[in-house]
């Protein structure tokens, strides 16, 4: 929670210093290379090949065979990471035409995001050891180091935003130089808590080693199977680099509001199951296996369904009361907002990916989530060219339309794995869920009627504080309402037990 409300600050600091557009758009372009990689390779397709296989070592054998696992990973992971951020820094230019070509005709621009990828890229570097840090730690239930560790890039943006951007020709080049701190503070982090686990090992390089040997057969399909939803907004930043300026940091603005809940709830949840499922597994317990999805999902369908019907609604209001201010200008708060009312719908499907696709890793069958990303990219890229013709026809903005082409992306991704899960006996929702869906639906209609009537006395064209403070307020009666509904429903917080 702390670091999703750090990073909320973040977003709200920056887009004040640097605008939407511009240099802005140069930045999120630079910082979402390495990002995206990082969440492909390091918490996507990385974490969910290699705790699975840790899991299963630490059941099975000795301390010292799981020492020699850590040892072997991370020389491998180590030698690939530093081989493609020195193959990045070289070639920045060709990787900036490849992930935004759109800036090819602006010469300062493109040349100012490729100084930013070389600044940046180590950041992939140290943050992929972070998350493998970060897996071993979760397997032995201590997950404060790793959730605390972005606290720590938040930090580091804000302070490069506010204190040493002055001191740069270039301003916005500070940003680079921060992204990259915050990763290898973010690593140092971890190791206190690894030497006290015994698991602090130097790395060696042994590709034969067993462990590693699957960990990397799991890991290259795996890297489509979970980050299908990363492969996606990426994409919509290489169209938005094609449109019109901003379009890039307008997307970002509503990207990062829909991270919010999905990032408290839909990522911590996913980051909890995965070494239970694994460990349950393991061990054969089908039962428990069950259970644990049935209950990250009852946590999910309850904050996801009106997490995505209030954002819709409150979207104008949320941009206006974090964003207006400083270089964020009322046109850019309305664009985002467009964008955000487009993106809100998928943020319960982006948040049913997390726990399903953990039940496929967790069993170590990599092939079916691959297959589903695929469709899902595919799926997402006629979306984006169907939704970008309607919004073209209607002449509305149509960086709208990409955000559109996310959620319905998002929808056939949950949706084929949660088939599989059915169809294969590994999951399916019982006849409890027709009662707890009409619940969870009724009480979010109820918190939707009442942010309606609320929504016009907000404050406008107060201060900031006044609108943040309206904003919270807002915030509070939804919840009462949807909490209130919900219990005067029958729906007791016993029912959020596991099991």
């Amino acid at each position: 929670m702390l670091s999703r409300i750090l990073g909320l600050v973040r977003d709200v600091v920056l887009l004040s210093v640097f605008g939407a557009g511009g240099l802005m758009d140069a930045f999120l372009v630079a910082f979402k290379i390495p990002n995206f990689l990082r969440r492909l390779f390091a918490e996507g397709a990385f974490s969910q090949a290699f705790v699975p296989v840790l899991s299963e070592y630490k059941e099975k054998y000795t301390l010292q065979e799981v020492q020699i696992l850590i040892s072997r990973t991370s020389g491998a992971l180590l030698l690939i990471l530093s081989m493609l951020t020195v193959v990045v820094i070289l070639i920045a230019p060709w990787v900036v035409t490849l992930f935004a070509p759109g800036f090819a005709d602006q010469p300062d621009k493109f040349e100012i995001t490729a100084e930013l990828l070389r600044l940046t890229f180590p950041y992939l570097l140290f943050i992929s050891m972070t998350a493998f840090a970060s897996g071993i730690l979760q397997s032995y239930g201590r997950f404060a180091a790793p959730a605390f560790a972005p606290v720590l890039m938040n930090l580091c943006m804000i302070g490069a935003a506010l204190i040493f951007a002055p001191m740069f020709d270039t301003p916005i080049m500070s940003l680079g130089y921060a992204v990259a701190l915050s990763g290898l503070l973010q690593l140092l982090l971890q190791l206190p808590q690894m030497w006290q686990q015994k698991l602090l090992v130097a790395p060696k390089i042994d590709f034969k080693h067993e462990g590693v040997k699957r960990i990397l057969k799991l890991m290259l399909p795996a890297i489509f199977g979970v980050s299908v939803t990363q492969i996606n907004l990426l994409l919509n930043t290489v169209f938005a680099s094609l449109m019109i300026g901003g379009s890039v940091s307008w997307l970002y603005a509503a990207e990062r509001m829909s991270e919010l809940p999905l990032g408290l709830i839909g990522v911590a949840i996913g980051t909890v199951i995965l070494p239970s499922l694994s460990a349950s597994e393991a061990k054969q317990d089908d039962v428990t296996f069950k259970k644990t999805i049935d209950w990250a999902a009852r946590l999910i369908v309850l904050v996801g369904m009106p997490a995505a019907a209030a954002l819709f609604i409150l979207s104008d209001t949320l941009m206006q009361a974090l964003f207006l201010r400083g270089e964020f200008t009322l046109r850019d708060a309305d664009m985002s907002a467009l964008a955000l009312q487009s993106m809100a719908g998928g943020i319960l499907g982006f948040m049913l990916i997390k726990i399903f696709a953990p039940a496929f890793f967790a069993r170590q069958d990599t092939r079916t989530p691959v297959k589903i990303g695929i469709i899902s990219v595919f799926a997402n890229m006629i979306f984006s060219v169907l939704f970008i013709g309607i919004f073209y026809i209607l002449d509305k903005p149509l960086h709208g339309g990409l955000a559109l082409a996310t959620t319905g992306a998002s929808f056939v991704n949950a949706g084929l794995l949660y088939y599989f899960l059915h169809q294969r006996g590994i999951f399916r929702f019982g006849s409890h869920w027709k009662k707890l869906f009409t619940q969870f639906v009724v009480s979010t209609l109820a918190m939707v009627g009442a942010l309606y009537v609320a929504i016009p006395y907000f404050p406008t064209h107060a201060s900031q504080w006044e609108r943040v403070g309206a904003l919270i307020l807002l915030c509070v009666l939804g919840a009462v309402v949807y909490g209130g509904v919900l219990l005067a429903s029958g729906f007791r917080p016993r029912q959020l037990k596991h099991g």
